[in-house]
């Protein structure tokens, strides 16, 4: 349909040519009184009062609903029409993100369940189809008021307030399908780059190999950097996984060729193609960026240079579609704004973010530190749930060159007693290592803002206005680790700072109002000449500390209730990008 919502490709660092979007109308109902399983709507019969517009969640108003009420249990149904073309195949049937709790049921045969809110999932839903019209029905579970859930900055009561914003219940990425082999396809690839020995390593993970089958399998990987193909080998398999060391030979270790910085984003592409007995089961396109993240005697690197970063700190919320993003424009244009106002990274908030962000950061130069969507109490269950989300969450976004750091925890959220409990210090300790042993080249941040436990970077948040204090604060590295912004100590005790480098991650929030709602912020601006002078006042400090090697400045929009972003909620600059610019570049 014409006005069928986000209709690009979901996944754009894995794809295919056999695909169809399912984003559109839907049938849709609310389950407050928990009836539909025992009237067994899953099984498709029942046509539902509401519809909704896939993929916002009800909440939003590109939704059509735009309901703020509590309904943690939510139903959606449509039906399916599989394409001649998909004949003799595999379907695959994949959700981006349902928050919290999915079930997936096609034709009433039960095809997936999913817990976690933010990650991805799929279903092989070939033997539940049928010939004709097929029903498709799923049931998503929230659990809105429970705190130790991971849910990010969604709001527990019913409006929102402070730093919490609207909830989102249900289906809020991309639902779409794609055909593949009957025989054998690739599942997965991990591509980890090695500048310093001029080569990618490529992991790779196929479904459908049989060991015992006397067929030849091989996998064929295409390499081209601007066009140009750089290497093209075919291995020969004996098992569903397997790993592969690639050296680029164009490659120029000065940097002035295919590194990927954000000043200069390079990017290769990889084909990969699957063979059985010399026949094309599966070919998959993809890219990957040739760049480093060190930490060398207290110094952040870049491709064994210092870097300094220059970053905003972004929510990803929108006025009209909450946490989905309403078009792949709108996306690419936070990306730009970002750029234009002279920032060289973002820190994505308490969101994992649509892939398609981190697409457009890998292709138009934007870092991204990637940050886990929290819970804000502890518990033993807490720790399960939130675990597993992590490593998928890791999973689903390795490849990105974008991504320069991971940040399990922010503010001691779900470990809010840190400081004195010694299970919490034991998670986040864990968080630190699970992230370290499932990506060993990125830094990973034990507990963003304060109260750090082992860490690779000394993240501080500090909302001080005044430029004389932040001066001062940030005059020497024994000043700035013993500084108690918020009246928190910035480390746990028995974990002292170990000469790690030191970035301000949160800072600046100043409110200036330049829309027709109220707000809030860390401090105020009056007009635009005075709300000029304060972001120098907070910017000024950093650049000229010589011992903080990068900030994130709050935020780069407003969000509801809150109006201290350089943006209005609808992306409208407070005041000229190049003011902005200009001051993030010492000008």
């Amino acid at each position: 349909m014409s006005n069928q919502p986000r209709v690009e490709y979901p996944r754009p660092q894995f794809v295919r040519d056999s695909w169809i979007n399912l984003n559109g109308e839907w049938q849709f109902e609310f389950d407050d009184e928990s009836v539909g399983t025992k009237q067994k709507w899953h099984k498709g019969e029942k046509s539902f009062s509401q519809t909704i517009q896939v993929p916002f969640a009800f909440q939003s108003q590109l939704s059509g609903i735009g309901s703020n009420e509590f309904h943690d249990i939510v139903w959606y149904r449509r039906e399916l029409e599989i394409p001649q073309s998909f004949a003799g195949k595999r379907i695959l049937l994949h959700f981006g993100a349902v928050d919290y709790l999915a079930s997936v049921w096609v034709n009433g045969i039960l095809v997936a369940t999913h817990e976690g809110g933010h990650t991805p999932f799929h279903a092989d839903i070939t033997e539940a189809l049928q010939a004709g019209t097929n029903k498709l029905v799923v049931k998503a579970v929230d659990f809105s008021k429970d705190v130790t859930l991971p849910r990010g900055k969604q709001y527990w009561k019913a409006d929102s307030a402070s730093i919490f914003y609207t909830r989102t219940t249900g289906i809020w990425q991309t639902v779409w399908m794609e055909a593949v082999s009957e025989h054998a396809y690739l599942d997965k690839v991990k591509m980890t780059p090695d500048i310093d020995a001029k080569q990618i390593e490529i992991s790779y993970a196929i479904e459908g190999i049989d060991a015992l089958s006397t067929s030849k399998y091989q996998l064929k990987v295409a390499i081209s950097f601007k066009g140009e193909l750089v290497s093209e080998d075919v291995y020969g398999i004996r098992s569903g996984t397997g790993a592969r060391k690639i050296r680029l030979n164009d490659f120029n270790d000065h940097g002035l060729g295919g590194w990927w910085t954000p000043e200069k984003p390079n990017l290769y592409d990889v084909t990969f193609t699957l063979l059985v007995d010399n026949e094309v089961e599966d070919v998959v396109g993809s890219y990957f960026g040739m760049r480093k993240v060190s930490i060398e005697d207290g110094k952040l690197c870049l491709n064994n240079r210092p870097y300094f970063l220059k970053m905003v700190l972004d929510q990803g919320y929108f006025p009209d579609g909450n946490l989905t993003p309403p078009s792949d424009d709108a996306i690419k244009q936070d990306v730009e704004l970002t750029k234009a106002m002279g920032f060289n990274g973002a820190r994505k908030h308490q969101k994992l973010e649509d892939p398609r962000f981190l697409y457009w950061c890998d292709v138009l130069g934007l870092v991204v530190w990637s940050e886990a969507a929290n819970a804000y109490e502890y518990s033993d269950k807490y720790v399960g749930q939130f675990t597993k989300e992590w490593i998928a969450s890791m999973e689903r976004d390795y490849n990105h060159p974008s991504i320069i750091a991971w940040v399990p925890l922010n503010e001691s959220w779900g470990v809010p007693n840190i400081q004195i409990d010694k299970l919490q210090q034991q998670h986040a300790l864990t968080m630190y290592h699970l992230s370290k042993s499932l990506d060993p080249m990125r830094p990973v941040i034990s507990n963003d803002g304060w109260e750090l436990v082992t860490t690779d970077l000394f993240a501080i948040h500090d909302y001080e206005w005044r430029e004389e204090v932040l001066s001062e604060r940030y005059s020497s590295k024994e000043k700035a680790i013993h500084a108690m912004p918020a009246n928190r100590r910035l480390f746990v005790e028995g974990f002292p700072y170990q000469n790690q480098p030191i970035l301000v991650t949160e800072f600046g929030g100043i409110a200036y109002k330049k829309s027709e709602w109220e707000g809030w912020g860390y401090s105020g601006a009056d007009n635009d000449e005075d709300y000029e002078q304060k972001l120098r006042a907070v910017i000024r400090p950093l650049l000229n500390s010589g011992v903080v090697q990068g900030y994130c400045y709050t935020q780069l929009t407003d969000v509801e209730q809150e109006i201290n972003g350089l943006l209005t909620y609808d992306r409208k600059p407070k005041i000229p990008v190049e003011i902005i610019k200009a001051i993030n570049d010492r000008n």
